[in-house]
C-alpha cells in the first residue's frame, strides 16, 4: 500500500484544494496523510485523510522558525512514516520541506513532487526580486524529483532555467474543479433571486463580482476606482472574501462615494450561486498562478474580466472574457461598461466560457496526477 504525504503551509490549502486528491487515492488503496499549520484541528480534513500532522511555520518566508524548527518536524514525520511519495504545495511549505529532505541519497524514498502554484519570479516582477527567487528555485531543484507547473509561463520558465531535467517537469493545469457543482444547470433561478435579495441588489441591476483575498497583489483598489469611473450606472459590485486590507477597501469605497453600491459579504460558501448571479466576474491581480476563481466562473458560463498576466491569460481564451492591463482602472471600467451594453455578445461568451473549462475538470487533473505518481514511484 503506497504511502503519500501532502504538505502545504496552512490548513485552508489542504481543505480547499487537496481533499479530492485524498478521496481519490485512498479509494485506490493508498494511505494519504496531510501536514500543515492548524490542520489537526480541522474536522473536514480529519474525515478525509488517514493522518494529520501539525507543523509550526509562517506564511512569511523570512520568519526564523521556517528554517529553525519546521524542517526537523518534516524530517521526523517522513522518517517515522516511511512515505513513498511526498507532494509539496505552496511556497513556504514547498521550500522548507524540500530543504528538510535534502539529504536523501539519489533514487531513495520518498520521491518528492513539487507543485509551483505560481513562481515568485514572473514577467511583471522586479528584476532583483526575480533573480533572488530564481536562485532559490534552482537550489531547491536539487532536492526535487518532479516539478509541476500549472501555467504555460512557469512551465516554459522551469525548462529555460533548467530547474530540473526536462523529462521531470510537467504541465498540469491546477488542482481541478468539480464541473458538475460549477455548472449552469446546478444553480436555480430561485437561488439567484435569494442571493440578490440577501445582498439588497436592486431589480435589474448588473452584478460584477470579484472573489479574492484582500491583499495588495489582488489590487481591489483598482477595481473600486474603476467602479467609481463607471458613474451612476445600474450596477452593484460584490467583493466577497477576507484579508488584511478589507477595512481599507471599505474605507476607500466610502471615500470614493460608491459605498452604497458595493457589497462586502465576507467569506461565502455559496460562491457558485453568487457567481451565477453576476453578469461577469473580475480578477484584476498583478500576480497569479492559475486562479481557481476564473476557472469556476468559466465553468458556470460567466465571462471574466481579467488582467493580462500569467495564469489568468492562459484561461481567458478568445471569446471567454476580456483581458485588461494590470493597474488600469480605466480599462476595467471600459470592460464593465461593454459587458453591460452588449447582452447578446455576453450570452455568446457564456457558452464559450463553459466549453473552455473542460480541460480543468477534476477527473482529468486526478488522472494526470495518478500517471505522474506511477512514473515517480517506478523511477
Amino acid at each position: 500500500m503506497p504511502r503519500l504525504l501532502y504538505i502545504t503551509t496552512i490548513e485552508l490549502s489542504v481543505r480547499a484544494g487537496l481533499i479530492p486528491f485524498a478521496r481519490y487515492f485512498r479509494a485506490n488503496g493508498w494511505e494519504v496523510d496531510a501536514m500543515a499549520k492548524n490542520v489537526t484541528v480541522s474536522p473536514d480534513c480529519a474525515a478525509e485523510f488517514d493522518r494529520l500532522w501539525e507543523v509550526d511555520w509562517s506564511r512569511n518566508p523570512a520568519h526564523p522558525r521556517n528554517l529553525l524548527s519546521a524542517p526537523a518536524t518534516v524530517a521526523r514525520v517522513v522518517q517515522e512514516r516511511q512515505y513513498d511519495l511526498v507532494h509539496v504545495h505552496t511556497p513556504v511549505a514547498a521550500f522548507v520541506s524540500r530543504f528538510a529532505l535534502r539529504g536523501r541519497p539519489a533514487g531513495a524514498s520518498p520521491r518528492v513532487v513539487y507543485t509551483a502554484h505560481g513562481f515568485h519570479f514572473h514577467p511583471g516582477g522586479h528584476p532583483l526580486r526575480n533573480r533572488a527567487f530564481e536562485a532559490l528555485e534552482r537550489m531547491a531543484g536539487h532536492w526535487t524529483d518532479y516539478l509541476v507547473a500549472i501555467n504555460n509561463t512557469d512551465f516554459d520558465s522551469a525548462r529555460r532555467l533548467s530547474l530540473l531535467p526536462d523529462n521531470r517537469i510537467r504541465l498540469i493545469p491546477g488542482i481541478g474543479i468539480d464541473r458538475q457543482r460549477f455548472s449552469p444547470q446546478s444553480i436555480t433561478e430561485t437561488q439567484v433571486r435569494q442571493v440578490r435579495r440577501e445582498l439588497k441588489i436592486p431589480d435589474g441591476a448588473a452584478v460584477f463580482t470579484m472573489a479574492a483575498e484582500f491583499i495588495p497583489r489582488k489590487r481591489h483598489r483598482d477595481l473600486l476606482e474603476a467602479f467609481r469611473q463607471l458613474g451612476a450606472v445600474n450596477a452593484i459590485l460584490v467583493l466577497p472574501g477576507s484579508g488584511r486590507d478589507l477595512q481599507k477597501m471599505k474605507d476607500l469605497a466610502e471615500t470614493l462615494g460608491i459605498a452604497a453600491r458595493v457589497r462586502f459579504p465576507g467569506f461565502r460558501k455559496d460562491m457558485p450561486v453568487l457567481t451565477k448571479a453576476s453578469i461577469a466576474t473580475i480578477l484584476c491581480s498583478e500576480q497569479e498562478g492559475l486562479p481557481l476563481a476564473v476557472i469556476e466562473s468559466l465553468s458556470l458560463g460567466v465571462p471574466v474580466i481579467g488582467t493580462n498576466i500569467r495564469g489568468t491569460a492562459d484561461l481567458l481564451q478568445p471569446g471567454c472574457g476580456i483581458k485588461v492591463p494590470v493597474g488600469s482602472p480605466a480599462h476595467l471600467a471600459e470592460a464593465m461598461l461593454w459587458m453591460m451594453s452588449n447582452p447578446n455578445s455576453v450570452a455568446a461568451m457564456s457558452a464559450l466560457a463553459r466549453c473552455s473549462s473542460a480541460p480543468y475538470d477534476q477527473n482529468n487533473i486526478l488522472a494526470m496526477h495518478r500517471d505522474l505518481y506511477a512514473e515517480a514511484l517506478a523511477s
